[in-house]
């Protein structure tokens, strides 16, 4: 009776571990899937956005503000953002008109752009020397990188364009390094931010980065 006995507990036991071992796999090829995040090519509309970024680009070089004007977003503006933070309180947005208001270079007037990193002061300027020091502050028409909806640069800056940009478009122009004695800490990108309006895209966002502490 008991020899019965042992022999029916270890069938019960080798039952219940064919089954649990059937169960396992199961289990693992449940884990560790990554959601597809990968960029959607569309060659129509990235051959769209790199020739608009040719020229806005070509534009802000020349400082041809009535050719930027007829680029940006007749309703919401384009908004200049010094960093890869973009701060929606602070970060200046400027309306088609006032872009073309500044075609004007001797009536240019001092705008607050926001502040300074790491400093925090303001950064009180003109356009035009807005500018040469947080968009066109190198050659970004001839960039050592161009992609489409992809972010090539990245420092200790948080980057939170996707979430205040959700649903529009944008380009990053990159260098990775001028200096070798900087060891690519002198990088640059300038992101260009376009939105689909009426079949036709516009820039609403100008975000400039670079290494930072």
């Amino acid at each position: 009776m008991r020899i019965l006995l042992i022999l029916l507990l270890f069938t019960v036991s080798l039952i219940a571990c064919k089954s649990k071992s059937a169960k396992e796999p199961e289990k693992q090829e449940n884990q560790g899937i990554v959601p597809d995040t990968a960029v959607v090519v569309d060659p129509k509309r990235d051959s769209i956005l790199l020739q608009l970024t040719n020229e806005v680009l070509t534009a802000f070089k020349a400082k041809d503000y009535n050719t930027l004007a007829a680029i940006v977003h007749p309703e919401d503006g384009v908004r200049f953002s010094p960093y890869a933070y973009i701060d929606t309180t602070q970060d200046k947005v400027l309306s088609v008109a006032v872009i073309r208001e500044q075609a004007d270079s001797k009536k240019q007037p001092k705008i607050l752009w926001g502040t300074s990193d790491p400093a925090d002061e303001p950064i009180n300027r003109t356009i035009n020397n807005y500018v040469k020091d947080f968009v066109y502050d190198v050659d970004f028409l001839h960039p050592e990188k161009i992609k489409v909806n992809e972010f090539i640069g990245g420092g200790n800056t948080q980057n939170n364009l996707l979430m205040v940009y959700d649903g529009c478009d944008f380009t990053e122009s990159h260098f990775s390094g001028f200096d070798k004695k900087f060891e690519g800490m002198d990088w640059r990108s300038l992101r260009l931010v376009f939105k689909l309006k009426d079949g036709k895209y516009f820039l609403v966002g100008v975000v400039h980065d670079s290494w930072s502490t």
